[in-house]
């Protein structure tokens, strides 16, 4: 049973003498090491939904508080979120660790690994509450130690959430050691925003997430336009700022503190006084220069508001979502709350899927019916901030525009916004009156989106529970009156265990009634009704779960580590298990697999290019319950350097392979260059890996050869990529780089030819039976082609190979064809593309060469 220590209770309305009339204070020194067992069957809690593409039951359990509330839906999204955090979780490299994707794709204008710096905010938030602070302390240090991060391409609250951070995990090396770095940062950002005349940072709202809104749309930079001094950036840095005075007082860094608090102060005064709009009781967007209208028949003018100026002057609309921001971080002086009135009136924000992002009767709300328009669309980044806001608002401060009922309503609007086809699910935006994410949620980029925060609007603001920077713990719900239970389970906080629990007259968890913190199985404070709490709880420093690093990921410019297979994988490359992310949806998939395979056994593994010392891999098996199924057996080998031999003394998480998961192995260090898995399929299936990882102790900087042993001649030294036509935006040198990577490749697009060729010239003669030709579709102007043949030069004549095989024989896009013929002897390969009918042009992101030239 759980150890019960009760500190005080309320009696006939009034506290004891010993605690003030409006908080329940309890001290309470916890030297003690004793735990308690958890208060929810954990397990239990996980296969109430049947939702998860992601099983790996155990890695939840050791990694996120569990919740239970009356509300299945408002928890079946919590587990949905926790399962999103997981998806766009990416392990970068041995040198940078963990970090996070914000769509399952990389697109082209993200960041090293996949990272764009916009939703950042929202995803530390989150991932701050993972028990294994390895996550967030990798992630927070990547965006100011890694080369490939993008950290200024978008605002962020980056050196917010870094001190909210410390908040829960109290690591005071973590904290300090990037105070310089966020310094640093903060004096870019005045670099490159900060506005001297005016006291404030401006840009535009595209850098905010926001493109084509109502303040750009006024002007020709209907996309991007409209700089000016914003609700967002503004709030970012005073918050930025805030950080760096909190994480300098740590280190009794007065003059730091000093300098920032007045930085913050300024910000603070000029944006309250110039930014506020007491007519219409709203912060608002200012224009930082004039601007024509986008008809061109007036002008906005430079240090005026939304609709002061220009076409639609003397508007009494022109509210944006994200004038609520400054409650997000507590900014505004008591005097403001009015702005709130506005939030829940279905005349301007409320909308059944809402909230929107323009108040509904402005003169250019649009509800768009694709990305990226934030005119009047639900959108899930703003409706986090503002739900935060709306949280910090009604605990601290004193007004009567919004309750907590209020709150409750919304917070369940936006639980119940994460559904498609009845599933858990979000996109980038929804339509607020239907609830349809159509034309935001695309397949294999936008599906399962991270640009938002949920996981931490439950723990930090449902359940209410408050970090502290000291030794202590708030506890503050915005729960429903009528609930008879809950319970947060097992949070990692300040190095303790630390649950909330609520049972109206005990039954529920047989741990007596009321509102209770646990800490480490002991009962610290309690209540007979919900209300705030604090309670002392004594820091024990954790240490990190991880010590070891993954050697076997690759996601740079190197050859090595190289993912190696039996089979290359058509649709689905071996590229895929060594790219740091693992996912098993099945609508985008992220995996190798051995179908078109027709051999009776095959593997898959990794080439390190040099010896790594390893005593851990872990394999995760995709399962999609039709073709794909897990092995009946598999094993485990490395290469001794004449032939691949049994890892001896392997310890498997599980006996037998299962789906969808890890599959731990652990085993005395192995000096190896290689790994592999010996795969057995079941009778009538195919086998997947979604991600090969190998740990061991870390030797850092990781060094590779730069001497490639490659059968694939195409990427030999000498050899050479050419065309008939390539587009301006592509390099056909990108068809010979090693690497299988669609962002990187030749297309013909808006080529004026029939038909054109791309060519690649060895230095000298070489045997080719095979070639690998990976074509590319963008989805629009670049598609297969209609037809294509391989040529070989010889005599200085383009000739035909003959005895043609194609695996498969259909032609297929973004992914592997593979075409063998007979053996030729030459010095030049080329593939003749001919174009589709119409505005169509054919596309390749790698050619690979094969023969008998050993």
């Amino acid at each position: 049973m759980l150890n019960q220590k009760t500190h005080g209770v309320i009696k006939n309305g009034r506290m004891s003498a010993v605690f003030s009339s409006a908080v329940l204070l309890i001290v309470i020194l916890l030297n003690s090491n004793v735990y308690g067992q958890n208060i929810l069957d954990k397990q239990k809690m996980l296969d109430r939904f049947d939702f998860w593409y992601i099983q790996d039951w155990e890695w939840y359990k050791e990694n996120i508080p569990f919740l239970e509330t009356p509300d299945r839906e408002i928890d079946k999204t919590y587990y949905y979120r926790w399962e999103i955090v997981t998806v766009h979780q990416v392990y970068g490299s041995p040198e940078s660790g963990y970090a996070s994707t914000e769509f399952i794709s990389r697109p082209w204008w993200s960041g090293a690994y996949g990272t764009i710096s916009c939703p950042v905010g929202h995803q530390i938030y989150d991932m701050r509450w993972l028990r294994n602070s390895r996550y967030v302390k990798d992630y927070s240090r990547f965006w100011f130690r890694d080369p490939g991060s993008q950290l200024h391409d978008y605002t962020n609250w980056l050196g917010d959430a870094i001190w909210q951070t410390y908040k829960v995990n109290r690591d005071f090396d973590f904290a300090t050691g990037l105070l310089n770095d966020l310094v640093q940062d903060y004096y870019r950002w005045e670099d490159e925003r900060w506005v001297e005349e005016e006291g404030m940072f401006a840009w535009n709202g595209m850098r905010d997430g926001m493109e084509t809104n109502i303040n750009s749309r006024q002007t020709p930079g209907w996309f991007d336009g409209a700089p000016g001094y914003r609700p967002t950036l503004n709030s970012y840095m005073w918050a930025h700022a805030n950080a760096i005075v909190n994480i300098a007082e740590l280190i009794h860094d007065n003059s730091t503190a000093e300098e920032f608090r007045r930085k913050a102060d300024r910000i603070k005064s000029n944006f309250q006084e110039k930014n506020w709009d007491p007519g219409r009781e709203f912060f608002f967007h200012r224009f930082r220069d004039d601007e024509v209208t986008a008809d061109g028949t007036d002008t906005i003018r430079a240090n005026t508001l939304t609709y002061e100026t220009g076409q639609h002057a003397g508007s009494p609309h022109g509210r944006e979502l994200h004038g609520y921001i400054p409650w997000y971080f507590g900014m505004p002086d008591p005097g403001y709350e009015s702005a709130w009135q506005f939030l829940m009136d279905p005349e301007y924000f409320y909308a059944d899927f809402g909230p929107t992002t323009v108040e509904q009767n402005d003169p250019l709300f649009h509800i768009s019916p694709h990305c990226c328009q934030w005119s009047g669309n639900s959108w899930p980044f703003a409706t986090t901030q503002t739900l935060k806001a709306m949280a910090r608002l009604l605990t601290d401060y004193e007004q009567d525009y919004v309750s907590r009922e209020d709150y409750q309503d919304l917070f369940r609007i936006y639980a119940l916004t994460h559904r498609r086809d009845g599933k858990p699910f979000i996109g980038e935006a929804v339509h607020p009156h239907t609830g349809s994410w159509d034309g935001h949620d695309h397949v294999g980029h936008s599906e399962h989106y991270y640009h938002s925060a949920y996981v931490d609007l439950v723990i930090n603001d449902l359940i209410g529970l408050k970090p502290q920077a000291g030794d202590s713990v708030v506890i503050d719900p915005l729960v429903p009156e009528e609930w008879d239970y809950f319970c947060l389970d097992d949070v990692m906080y300040h190095g303790r265990r630390l649950s909330v629990l609520w049972d109206r007259d005990g039954s529920r968890y047989n741990a007596g009634a009321g509102l209770q913190v646990f800490v480490d199985g002991v009962s610290v404070a309690s209540a007979p009704e919900i209300q705030r709490l604090v309670a002392s709880v004594e820091y024990r420093p954790q240490e990190d779960c991880m010590q070891k690093v993954n050697y076997a990921v690759n996601n740079s410019d190197r050859y090595y580590p190289r993912a190696i297979a039996s089979f290359p994988g058509i649709e689905h490359p071996v590229s895929k298990i060594n790219d740091g992310q693992k996912w098993y949806f099945t609508s985008t998939t992220n995996q190798w697999s051995n179908i078109y395979s027709e051999a009776e056994k095959d593997w898959c593994g990794v080439d390190f290019g040099d010896k790594r010392i390893i005593d851990e891999a872990i394999i995760y098996f995709v399962d999609n319950g039709e073709d794909i199924r897990v092995p009946e057996s598999y094993l485990l080998e490395y290469w001794d350097g004449e032939t691949w031999m049994e890892v001896k003394g392997q310890k498997r998480q599980y006996p037998a392979a299962k789906g969808n998961r890890g599959n731990r192995i652990s085993f005395p260090e192995v000096e190896t260059a290689k790994l592999r898995i010996l795969l057995r399929t079941q009778d009538g299936y195919y086998v997947a890996v979604s991600e090969f990882e190998t740990w061991g102790t870390p030797l850092l900087p990781v060094s590779v050869p730069e001497d490639i042993q490659t059968d694939n001649i195409a990427f030999h030294t000498g050899a050479t990529a050419s065309a008939s036509y390539t587009s301006r935006f592509d390099n056909v040198s990108s068809v010979i780089n090693g690497s299988i990577n669609p962002a990187r490749r030749w297309t013909a697009f808006e080529s004026p030819n029939d038909e054109d060729w791309v060519r690649i010239d060895l230095d000298s003669p070489g045997k080719v039976h095979t070639v690998h030709l990976f074509l590319y579709s963008d989805g629009g102007n670049v598609t297969l082609p209609d037809s294509f043949k391989i040529q070989y030069l010889e005599n200085n004549r383009w000739r035909d190979v003959e005895d043609v095989r194609r695996i498969p024989e259909e032609t297929i896009e973004n992914a592997l064809n593979i075409i063998s013929f007979r053996e030729v002897e030459t010095t030049g390969i080329r593939v003749v593309l001919r174009h589709p009918p119409g505005d169509s042009y054919a596309g390749i992101y790698e050619i690979e060469l094969y023969g008998n030239n050993q």
